[in-house]
């Protein structure tokens, strides 16, 4: 894989970084290079996307059009190893404009180690309820 050069040091944390820089660059490119060639991305409106291809052309417009200017928030709040390459991670996110993004999205993420590099196999995206939403956001 070619995104996929030596990387002893990186870390689940890391890709989920990168995925929260691209987007807040509106770098569609850089934004599906942090998932897998085949990744399944499924966006909480219920839409599947399907291979880093398709995550890339639908995020340019997400970037440009829908999306323009905002910026992500993401914390990890359950992480399951499954072995050394592989995890499921849970995530609280949120997408906003404002000076504080609120959190309202979770999501499940499929991470796996390619060449000591990970990179994000399924992402599934999900609107919390008022009751999460109040836990995530203390006032």
């Amino acid at each position: 894989m070619a995104d996929a050069i030596a990387h002893p040091k990186d870390t689940v944390e890391d890709c989920l970084d990168r995925i929260r820089t691209a987007w807040n660059a509106g770098d569609a490119r850089a934004f599906a290079r942090s998932f897998t060639e085949a990744a399944t991305y499924v966006i909480y409106l219920g839409e599947v996307l399907v291979g880093r291809d398709e995550i890339e052309s639908n995020h340019v417009q997400v970037f440009t059009k829908w999306q323009k200017g905002t910026r992500m928030a993401i914390r990890t709040l359950r992480k399951t190893p499954l072995g050394d390459d592989a995890a499921i991670v849970l995530t609280a996110g949120g997408i906003g404009a404002g000076a504080s993004v609120q959190y309202d999205k979770l999501q499940t993420l499929t991470m796996v180690r390619r060449e000591g590099r990970w990179f994000c196999a399924a992402f599934q995206n999900t609107k919390m309820s008022a009751d999460a939403e109040r836990r995530n956001n203390p006032t």
